[in-house]
């Protein structure tokens, strides 16, 4: 015969906060907790492309610590958001870069064709939009998508062809934690996927980034035979890796409605 259990031991536990808010010179800001294993202390970092602010909490950590350590630190949070440039939205009049140079916006609503390439009266660069306001977005992410499809695929292509390996697929993606990555199947067949945000970089850029993907077809690795393969790819690797570092978190900037 067994006892029945006590009411406290069969109540459910009460779900663990996952949020906290926190306030600095009259300006909430609102921090994701997540409690890892192996943390020995609390940290907070603060995700420059997504704005989010988040809290590592030690196993045992408690709430009460967590809320104490983020109040201590408010200032510095405050600092870091503010230091993150602010977002673009991709709308009529808004200059963004198509690979590498700078283009305004220009709607012309009752223009023919969907978007297109041109220059105003001063020679500066158009990017010309038809349709109605609220359709310039999702038209201009549509646009921007095939370029860096057409982009990438020309270069992976080409980086292949000079490597000797298939390329089965080249798929084209809006990611945040990485700018491309390769993938082997149990057929040995390779597949890319890129942001379609690079194409919104300097050509060589672009090309630097489908060497590298390209590279790991022969070496799913960083070793120095992997680099050795990009080196002999691409002569512009340090200098998009210096891009990427300067300003790749940039490119995230723009449309901050896709």
């Amino acid at each position: 015969m067994q006892l029945p259990l006590p009411l406290f031991l069969r109540r459910k536990p009460e779900p663990e906060e996952r949020r906290l808010v926190v306030s600095c010179a009259n300006e909430a800001f609102e921090i994701t907790l997540k409690r890892h294993p192996r943390a020995r202390r609390y940290t907070l970092r603060v995700l420059e492309r997504s704005r989010e602010v988040v809290m590592t909490i030690p196993p045992r950590g408690s709430l009460r610590q967590a809320r104490e350590f983020a109040e201590k630190n408010a200032g510095w949070i405050a600092a870091r958001v503010k230091r993150i440039p602010q977002p673009i939205p991709i709308l009529a009049g808004a200059v963004i870069p198509v690979r590498g140079v700078m283009h305004r916006v220009a709607h012309r609503p009752k223009a023919r064709g969907t978007v297109w390439f041109e220059a105003d009266a001063d020679g500066a660069p158009l990017l010309c939009v038809t349709g109605q306001a609220q359709h310039v977005p999702r038209r201009v992410r549509d646009f921007l998508k095939r370029e860096a499809k057409r982009d990438l695929t020309l270069a992976s292509r080409r980086h292949a062809s000079a490597l000797g390996v298939a390329i089965e697929r080249i798929g084209i993606r809006d990611t945040t934690s990485r700018w491309g990555s390769c993938s082997r199947d149990a057929g040995h067949m390779h597949s890319l996927s890129y942001s379609w945000r690079l194409v919104l970089a300097p050509a060589f850029v672009l090309d630097y980034l489908a060497a590298h993907e390209v590279a790991h077809c022969r070496e799913l690795n960083h070793s120095a035979r992997f680099w050795r393969l990009v080196d002999a790819l691409t002569p512009d690797r340090r200098r998009a890796e210096a891009w990427l570092k300067a300003h790749g978190n940039e490119l995230h900037r723009y449309g901050a409605t896709l």
